[in-house]
């Protein structure tokens, strides 16, 4: 007679890791996305103004969506305890994600 096969299952690995320091690390993500983007809006926005592409009403509507959005960011980084710096992600040999001139701490 044939004997059953035995499946043999291996231990799962768990990884035991700190919920607040997950929360932090994922909405430290999330502020360094939503930072390059207003970043890039922010110059693409300067970059119209100057080549006179947008109206008075337009630039004043720009400017006042933009520092909304930097308070905004002020604010979040304050809630999750993290400082405009910590949002600079180090990329090793290619820098760092922010450009150091960008770099403010509120």
């Amino acid at each position: 007679m044939d004997e059953p096969v035995r499946e043999v299952r291996s231990p799962r690995l768990r990884i035991e890791a700190d919920r607040e320091a997950v929360e932090r690390d994922l909405s430290r993500l999330v502020l360094t996305l939503v930072e390059l983007v207003r970043q890039l809006v922010e110059r693409q926005s300067v970059r119209r103004m100057e080549e006179g592409n947008l109206s008075d009403e337009q630039v004043e509507v720009l400017g006042l969506t933009l520092m909304r959005l930097e308070e905004a960011m002020a604010e979040l980084c304050d809630r999750f305890g993290l400082s405009p710096s910590d949002l600079n992600l180090d990329l090793g040999p290619l820098g760092t994600l922010l450009p150091e001139e960008d770099r403010r701490d509120r």
